[in-house]
């Protein structure tokens, strides 16, 4: 396998990125038609703002994987910036073969770079293999996570 390359998306990308989405199970049928224009939007958002990245991982001219960066200003720690990683994502079939790891260290460098204090990421209660995966790469459980579901 060729380098991994890890750039922002393109709109040419989502159609991948919307199968890794679509192949997640918690919850289940959590995504919709890829059509829907809502996707669009939403890449158009994230696309438009410079504090929000939406990354494609491609290997050999094929996206292999994904994750969207957030850095978010605060208060706390006196003014500090924070990174979010969220909806990693990689192809079923390259699973288990260090990609997710490559992709997650790249993303700590990139919130470092942005004069990040802290990264943070959050990840299903059930999913205790990558709770593993995160920890063996430095992150702590430190928090509970909660949620509030305001529509379908």
């Amino acid at each position: 396998m060729s380098d991994l390359i890890l750039r922002d998306a393109s709109v040419a990308d989502l159609p991948a990125i919307l199968a890794m989405l679509a192949e997640d199970t918690i919850p289940a049928n959590r995504e919709a038609d890829p059509s829907d224009p809502r996707y669009l939007a939403a890449f158009e958002a994230i696309d438009s703002d410079p504090n929000q990245r939406l990354i494609a991982a491609e290997c050999d001219g094929r996206v292999v994987g994904t994750m969207q960066l957030s850095f978010l200003p605060g208060l706390s720690f006196r003014g500090s910036w924070r990174g979010l990683i969220e909806a990693v994502r990689i192809v079923a079939d390259l699973r288990g073969q260090k990609l997710g790891e490559r992709m997650i260290l790249w993303a700590v460098e990139q919130c470092r770079g942005r004069d990040c204090k802290l990264v943070q990421l959050s990840s299903s209660a059930t999913r205790t293999d990558a709770h593993r995966f995160y920890a063996r790469l430095g992150f702590v459980q430190s928090h509970v996570g909660m949620k509030l579901h305001l529509r379908d």
